[in-house]
């Protein structure tokens, strides 16, 4: 019996790896990206947070789950607020 050279089964298991878990990893890079883009827009004084009233001119669908996002009830949300409720959907 021959056995396959070891190389070959490391770069096997690797590209099976990388199959399942890039495209994942990839999309969520690409969504991370985008609410950052809307949120820079939609932050119109540049203080790093949005108001439920920024969210409504600039990111409708952040302000219809706006509540959820601010569960600390503090007024405002962040990007990394919104991207980790956006990871949970």
């Amino acid at each position: 019996m021959r056995s396959t050279p070891k190389p070959i089964l490391c770069a096997a298991a690797l590209l099976a790896v990388t199959a399942t878990f890039a495209p994942s990893a990839w999309a969520s890079s690409a969504m991370d990206k985008q609410i950052d883009e809307k949120f820079a827009a939609a932050d119109v004084n540049r203080d790093g947070k949005l108001t439920l009233e920024e969210a409504k001119a600039g990111m409708p669908r952040v302000a219809k789950n706006f509540d959820k996002i601010d569960a600390d009830k503090k007024g405002y949300v962040t990007a990394d607020q919104i991207k980790a409720m956006a990871d949970k959907m």
